[in-house]
């Protein structure tokens, strides 16, 4: 199950150009996350990052500047909360 799943990612990265592919709010973007976490640990661990990529990029983020911490960080749709270092740089330019 493992390599049909990293299969169907190295399907999808032939197939679909990158100008028609979703943004992703992550700096890694999903399809090559889940090939990683795959290929490193795992069908397992590969559908659940698959699913937490799924719930966590999407619409109803939001960027800001934390005015404690003075750190950009992206409050995602579930609420959770990532940081600079994790944040697409094309979202970071809108500062």
């Amino acid at each position: 199950m493992k390599y049909t799943l990293l299969l169907l990612i190295q399907l999808y990265w032939r197939l679909v150009p990158e100008e028609n592919r979703p943004r992703c709010l992550y700096k890694t973007d999903c399809s090559h996350k889940i090939y990683n976490v795959t290929k490193e640990e795992g069908f397992i661990s590969g559908l659940k990052a698959s699913l937490y990529r799924y719930k966590t990029c999407k619409r109803g983020y939001s960027v800001f500047q934390n005015p404690v911490t003075g750190k950009v960080q992206m409050i995602l749709a579930n609420n959770r909360m990532i940081p600079e270092e994790l944040i697409a740089d094309r979202y970071l330019n809108r500062l």
